[in-house]
C-alpha cells in the first residue's frame, strides 16, 4: 500500500525509510492525467514485491519543497531511494512491463538474499560463510566479532574489525575486545586510576576511552569523565 507523505514527512518516509528498504517516490498532482494512469500500475508492482520495496505518493501542489528539491518541471516523475540516496528515475508515463523492469531493479539478488539469510542466522559457521562471499560485510564482522567477544577470543575479534572503517558499533564491540572488567565494576575506580596516566601512557589513555565507550552515552557519568580527559591532555 502506498502512503502519502509531506513536505515535513519526506525525510522520515523517504530518505530514512530507504536505509532499510528501496523507496519509489511518486511525484504526481490531481490535475495531471497521465499520472492518474501510472499510480495504479506502481501501486500494483511494488505491491508485489511484498514489503521488499516501499511506494511513497507526493502530491507537488500541496508540498512545494519536495517539488522544489527535485526540481520538477513535470510530471509524472518516479524516483527510486535506496540507501538514503536517489537511484533511479523516470518521467512521463510508462506501461506496467516498464515499470516493472523499474522496480525489479530495486530488489535485492538471490546472492543478496542468500548472505542476509546467513547473517540473519547469526551462528559462527553461517557469519564465517558470509563473509568469505563478502569478506568487508560490517554486519557479518561485527556480529561474529561480538560472538568472538564473548567466547573470550578478543585478538581475533580485533583484528576482524579492522578490516572495516570504525563506526559506532565497531567502537563498541572492540572496546568490549580490549576491556576485561568484573561484572560488578561500576568503572570508577579503574576511570579515576587511570585519570594520572592517560597523558603519557597511550594504553592507559586508550582504556579510558574504552571505558567510557561501554558506559554509553546515556550514563550521567560519561560527560564529566570526558571532560576530565581532555582537561589533563590539553
Amino acid at each position: 500500500m502506498a502512503i502519502d507523505t509531506t513536505d515535513a514527512t519526506f525525510q522520515t518516509d523517504v530518505i530514512d525509510a530507504s536505509m532499510t528498504t528501496p523507496v519509489v517516490v511518486d511525484l504526481w498532482a490531481t490535475w495531471c492525467g497521465p499520472c492518474q494512469t501510472l499510480g495504479p500500475i506502481l501501486e500494483r508492482v511494488v505491491g508485489e514485491t511484498n514489503g521488499q520495496v516501499k511506494l511513497v505518493k507526493v502530491d507537488i501542489d500541496a508540498n512545494p519543497g519536495v517539488a522544489q528539491a527535485f526540481r520538477v518541471q513535470s510530471i509524472p516523475m518516479v524516483v527510486a531511494f535506496d540507501g538514503g540516496q536517489p537511484v533511479d528515475a523516470f518521467m512521463g508515463a510508462q506501461g506496467e512491463h516498464e515499470v516493472r523492469e523499474f522496480v525489479q531493479r530495486l530488489l535485492p539478488t538471490e546472492a543478496e538474499n542468500q548472505l542476509a539469510a546467513l547473517i540473519q542466522a547469526g551462528d559462527e559457521t553461517s557469519l564465517r560463510l558470509a563473509l568469505e562471499r563478502d569478506p568487508g560485510n560490517e554486519d557479518a564482522i561485527v556480529a561474529l566479532a561480538e560472538l568472538l567477544v564473548a567466547r573470550g577470543d578478543a585478538e581475533e575479534a580485533l583484528a576482524l574489525l579492522e578490516r572495516i572503517p570504525e563506526t559506532d558499533r565497531t567502537r563498541h564491540v572492540a572496546a568490549k575486545a580490549r576491556v576485561h572488567i568484573a561484572p560488578d565494576d561500576d568503572y570508577d575506580q579503574r576511570l579515576t586510576e587511570l585519570l594520572d596516566q592517560v597523558k603519557d601512557d597511550d594504553d592507559a589513555r586508550q582504556q579510558f576511552v574504552d571505558l567510557l565507550e561501554l558506559m554509553g552515552p546515556d550514563d550521567p557519568r560519561t560527560a564529566p569523565y570526558r571532560k576530565q580527559l581532555t582537561a589533563r591532555l590539553f
